[in-house]
């Protein structure tokens, strides 16, 4: 086992510091308008959410999307997922997500079932009608493997909440649930960052409150999120890679 920690900026993601002259990335966090966190309008609970296309979302101005050259081998990761993020807000509280994606080929195909089509061509497996996988074509494919929202007031102790300081920097670091899971040459690793995923998670209001459940809806603000990535504030991703 071994610690794979991939670094941050400018949409890109690898072992090494990503070039770029802008020290951190941005994004515009509006409480009143959440990124959804499946495509699907229902009034259930949808399982396949844990496995959605997360293209549906990648395209946000709200979500800042990360990914990997296309792997050059098999990468297995079993463990505990651990981003180390620095990032600041216009607000004095928000939530920061972490979204852990495996990004399949363009020329992607579904696997066959062994039947042929009347026109001779392979049968080819597809999701059913009803999953949200049924929307895009499967070259592209973002599957998400973990998600997991982190209130920023809890950074220093779940006991003791503490406000943000507005536009300074400050480390976020967590757990998220452990995975155990293949990337397959020619994949990339993706990691996308939002501050809202609603109505999975109720929203912040951006805005310290002691309780902001019970925040009113003017509590309920925008604020400019920022995620560094310099030698002074190196975010990075934390990932249990698998050595055989």
């Amino acid at each position: 086992m071994d610690n794979g920690q991939l670094r941050f900026g400018d949409g890109a993601m690898g072992k090494r510091p990503p070039g770029g002259q802008k020290p951190f990335d941005e994004y515009v966090s509006d409480p009143m308008n959440p990124v959804p966190y499946t495509q699907k309008i229902t009034l259930n609970y949808p399982r396949d959410f844990m496995t959605e296309d997360q293209r549906f979302v990648a395209g946000r101005p709200d979500v800042l999307v990360y990914q990997t050259d296309p792997l050059t081998e098999d990468l297995t990761v079993a463990g505990s997922i651990k981003p180390e993020l620095f990032i600041s807000s216009s607000g004095t509280d928000s939530d920061f997500i972490v979204k852990l994606i495996d990004v399949f080929p363009d020329d992607y195909l579904y696997p066959e079932t062994g039947n042929r089509l009347p026109n001779g061509q392979p049968e080819r497996m597809k999701p059913p009608d009803t999953s949200a996988g049924c929307v895009f074509a499967p070259g592209g494919y973002q599957m998400l493997l973990r998600g997991e929202p982190f209130p920023a007031r809890f950074r220093n102790s779940f006991e003791k909440p503490v406000a943000l300081v507005p536009n300074l920097p400050t480390k976020i670091a967590f757990v998220m649930p452990g995975v155990v899971h293949t990337f397959k040459k020619g994949h990339r690793i993706m990691v996308q960052i939002q501050s809202t995923w609603f109505p999975l998670v109720s929203r912040n209001p951006q805005k310290f409150l002691p309780n902001y459940k019970l925040g009113a809806d003017a509590d309920f603000q925008k604020a400019t999120e920022r995620v560094y990535h310099t030698a002074a504030y190196p975010s990075r991703i934390v990932l249990p890679v698998w050595k055989r």
